[in-house]
Order: structure tokens, then sequence, then C-alpha cells
């Protein structure tokens, strides 16, 4: 008669749990990183939206009429207007503030020419743009344009207006989209004249 060989090695109790222990271990630590690299993710695309909205929203807004002083009769030379700080917007610092001019036939980047004198006798120079007054400002008078505060804009482009002449006046502060501004003179010009 044959002898029939029997194997009796099994897979025991104990060694069954071994192998489950190690692949749980195994897939706690995958999940892990699965997480941790998901909200590594999640925060650098929030990140990347707050950027977003703070870049295409302005910074700054149009606070109160646009005005233009010239002679009268004859022509705009000088456009007169003030701005504030948008609801929730960080601070602006003027001196990296650019303005640019155009017409249908022109377009013009002012130069900044810093301040006049908040009494009014200071003067802007053709091609020119500046502070001509700081209200609200809190302590020290600086160039920095904070929340409450309102800084009136007085800019000078190199060729004067005439009746029913429509210009674009952009301010571009250093972070934020640009402020546009668009008005037309009107048809019988004044020495101070509200433009629309």
């Amino acid at each position: 008669m044959k002898s029939i060989r029997r194997n009796e090695d099994a897979f025991t109790g104990l060694e069954a749990a071994i192998v489950l222990i190690a692949f749980v271990v195994v897939a706690a630590v995958f999940s892990y990183v699965v997480l941790g690299a998901g909200f590594f993710t999640t925060q650098k695309s929030q990140e990347t939206v707050h950027t977003a909205v703070g870049q295409a929203s302005s910074a700054i807004e149009i606070v109160g009429n646009v005005y233009g002083k010239g002679t009268a009769g004859t022509s705009v030379d000088t456009i007169v207007f003030s701005i504030g700080l948008a609801a929730g917007a960080t601070p602006v610092d003027i001196n990296k503030t650019v303005l640019t001019f155009s017409t249908g036939d022109t377009v013009e980047t002012l130069a900044f020419a810093g301040s006049t004198t908040t009494d009014g006798s200071g003067t802007v120079t053709a091609g020119k743009w500046a502070v001509s007054s700081q209200d609200n400002s809190l302590g020290t008078e600086n160039k920095v344009l904070d929340s409450g505060e309102q800084f009136t804009i007085t800019a000078m482009p190199s060729t004067a207006l005439n009746a029913y002449a429509g210009f674009n006046i952009d301010v571009k502060p250093a972070v934020g989209a640009a402020l546009a501004i668009h008005r037309t003179v009107p048809a019988y010009i004044d020495s101070v004249n509200l433009l629309y």
C-alpha cells in the first residue's frame, strides 16, 4: 500500500494577525500621505484664489466728481478728482502709482510730481500729476493712501481738451486692478467744469 504523506503546516491565526496588522499600517501611512497632499493642494488653491481676487479687484475708487479746469470758452487743461480706498483694500503707495491719460488720438503716461502745497499755491506742469490735497489723514501726511483717507489728484496732460472731447485716465496702483475714469468735456467750457 502506498503511504500518503500529509502536510500539516498551516497558516496560523498569529501569522494572519501579523499580516493583517502590516496591511493596516501600510494603508494608514499611505492614507496619511494622500490626505497631507490633499490638504497642501487645497491650501495652495485657496492662496491662488485669494491672490487672483486681490489682483482683479481695484484697490482704489473715485470719491465724488471729476472736474476740469481751464480757460473759459476755449479748453480744459487740468483734471482734478479724489480717490479713496475700496472697501477691504490694503493701503496703496501713491509713489508707485502710474497715471495714464488717453484720448482717441494720444496715449500719455503722466509723470508723478509729488505733492503740491495743501494751501493751493502749488502748480502742476504739463505732462505731470500730483497729490494736491490729502484729507482725513491719520497723523502725519505721507504718500500712502490708508482706509478713510482721500487724496485729491491734479493731472495736467500735455494737450488741452476741447469741447465734447472724451478721455480716459487709468490710475494703476502697484497692487490690484487699475481704476478707469472715462469722462467727456461739456459743450461750453467754464473755468471749472463738472465732467460727465
